[in-house]
């Protein structure tokens, strides 16, 4: 056996880049040993990244997947970069014994680690607690000091660190007293994304951007959850209405009136969840119908990823997507279902655990206020 990865081609990274609404254009299949890219759909962007039919993959956003579960692999695949083999040279290299996960991490090269996305409550006295400064000879580059014991340390920040982007910006197109103006102005707290000099310099040397989408999550303060259900007797106990935000009229599917003593209950379900995923799929730009189908198609069990409204502004206001950075609830699914209380309203539909109906827009819309958000009410399916 070898480790020796210059005796095998090397793995190479793939930039996928796609518009809002678009499919990356490729499937993936597990099979015993990798993951495979097939129907490769023609210009699309998997295809104009340079995925080919049959490529196994290695890493998607930094993160080794070869034994990774397939719903764990699903999320990650909202990101954009892929490391990829020819099946050639996958099997080439399992032939030969080398360790898969040995050939990734070295065409990172050594001392590298992921970015970190960092979230810094403000001190009443000792502010975020760190400074910004420039880097010597380096345009538009900066680090930053930290206070030991600070806020900016404990939220996962080291002394040294290249501050690469704050709240959405990044910081290589300002100027420093910019940095410094969008750093106080801020309110209570920022997010920001650091690294540390070393990893720099091996994104540098691969020529791929540091990037919220491929960064570790570091006391953010809202993460999605993902809840796995398993059908009761009366369904999984909730309803799922598409509505509209008063003030930007975009649609969201919004999770509502959970029943007390439900699989959606127990699985940690509340009560004005904004859905993100079914299954692992992203669902946000779907249709209200076609949730109702991909829920229903699943039959008696269904994985479904969620956040708070808060935490979907959160996200939205730094440009990335939630999906990223999510935990596993399913530890807290009831066992037993079968006590479930029923609905008091009529449910034709019971024994399918899921209603395909729904309530089309009203001529007097029902306006519900849930904290600061205002939603018009659009659609609705009890499940």
């Amino acid at each position: 056996m070898t480790d020796d990865p210059g005796e095998i081609v090397v793995p190479r990274l793939c930039h996928l880049k796609r518009s809002e609404g678009q499919s990356f254009g490729f499937h993936l299949c597990k099979y015993s040993q990798a993951f495979e890219i097939t129907d490769l759909d023609p210009w699309s962007p998997a295809e104009h990244s340079g995925l080919k039919d049959g490529d196994r993959v290695l890493e998607v956003n930094e993160e080794y997947v070869v034994n990774m579960d397939f719903n764990r692999v699903k999320p990650h695949i909202s990101g954009h970069r892929i490391l990829q083999m020819s099946p050639f040279s996958f099997f080439q290299a399992v032939s030969i014994g080398v360790d898969l996960k040995f050939l990734a991490e070295a065409t990172k090269g050594d001392h590298w680690s992921r970015p970190r996305l960092c979230h810094i409550q403000k001190h009443p006295k000792h502010g975020l607690g760190m400074t910004v400064v420039s880097v010597d000879g380096q345009k538009n580059q900066y680090m930053v000091r930290t206070v030991i014991d600070g806020p900016a340390e404990k939220a996962g920040i080291f002394n040294g660190d290249r501050l690469i982007w704050i709240n959405g910006l990044m910081v290589s197109t300002l100027r420093y007293s910019a940095v410094i103006k969008t750093l106080k102005k801020r309110g209570d707290s920022v997010t920001v994304l650091v690294i540390d000099s070393d990893s720099e310099s091996c994104y540098i040397r691969r020529k791929m951007p540091i990037m919220p989408v491929v960064a570790q999550s570091c006391s953010l303060p809202h993460s999605a959850k993902t809840m796995n259900l398993v059908k009761g007797s009366d369904g999984y106990g909730f309803l799922l209405r598409q509505e509209k935000l008063a003030c930007t009229q975009q649609k969201v599917h919004v999770l509502r009136e959970v029943d007390m003593g439900s699989p959606a209950e127990g699985a940690g379900m509340e009560d004005g969840d904004l859905l993100l995923a079914v299954n692992g799929e992203p669902i946000e730009s779907m249709e209200h119908e076609d949730i109702v189908r991909k829920i229903r198609q699943s039959g008696d069990k269904v994985s479904l990823t969620a956040i708070s409204i808060p935490g979907r502004d959160f996200y939205r206001e730094l440009g990335i997507s939630p999906l990223l950075f999510h935990e596993d609830c399913s530890h807290r699914c009831i066992n037993n279902w079968e006590e479930a209380p029923l609905r008091k309203q009529d449910r034709k539909e019971a024994d399918s655990g899921f209603h395909s109906g729904y309530v089309p827009e009203l001529p007097e819309t029902v306006r519900i206020q849930v904290g600061p958000q205002c939603f018009t009410e659009v659609r609705q399916s009890a499940v």
